[in-house]
């Protein structure tokens, strides 16, 4: 009965990730196909995740408030469902910057970058299904691993990216470079963000077995 219990706290922070999951991914699909007169549609659609992750932030907060026992902390619990939303919160401060900016197209290194967040997306969302078996589970170590390894592969892609970006500004106004380096330091947070779930995870099954 407790393990059905439980279920409801898994399957909120399995629906969270799976927003960051689409969120990520429809980043992707933004700067792959990128058009100046779209950024408000897309930034409309784009804030439906992030509306979605808010929903499951408040449902979470509902049930730690109602709960008599949790399956970890209470704590611990409420800091990972804050920590989920931020991904998909910095997901979409990547399209309000270059909406803000004004942003005319997308460099290739954007797209990289979006591409490797959306892979530590996904490897987060396979972390948290793994969470319910976290006191026997061999699998979230490793993807824990994997999640920080895509974050300095994203850290990598963001100082390549501004070096590239300001040693090739010939006919760049120093507008369109402070530009990209806000732009390219927001992709980089959403990895961050990524990383911060996974770190947050692997602390939490390390108190409790």
């Amino acid at each position: 009965m407790a393990k059905k219990t439980n279920d409801i706290y898994w399957n909120n922070y399995l629906a969270a990730a799976t927003s960051a999951c689409s969120a990520a991914d429809y980043l992707c699909e933004c700067l792959k196909t990128y058009d100046l007169t779209k950024i408000e549609e897309m930034l409309l659609k784009m804030h439906v995740f992030e509306h979605d992750g808010d929903s499951k932030r408040h449902e979470m907060a509902e049930l730690l408030a109602k709960a008599f026992v949790t399956p970890i902390e209470r704590d611990d619990m409420a800091d990972l469902s804050q920590k989920l939303d931020h991904v998909i919160d910095s997901i979409e401060e990547v399209l309000q910057a270059i909406y803000i900016n004004a942003v005319t197209s997308i460099t290739p290194e954007a797209i990289s970058m979006a591409e490797k967040i959306s892979l530590c997306t996904v490897k987060m969302k396979e972390l948290i299904a793994e969470l319910p078996n976290f006191k026997k589970s061999d699998k979230i170590h490793p993807l824990v691993v994997e999640v920080n390894t895509a974050e300095e592969e994203c850290d990598t892609l963001f100082l390549k990216a501004n070096y590239e970006y300001t040693k090739n500004r010939e006919g760049k106004s120093p507008f369109d470079v402070i530009a990209w380096r806000e732009i390219y330091t927001a992709l980089e947070e959403c990895a961050d963000a990524c990383e911060h779930v996974a770190d947050t995870i692997e602390a939490v099954v390390m108190k409790n077995t």
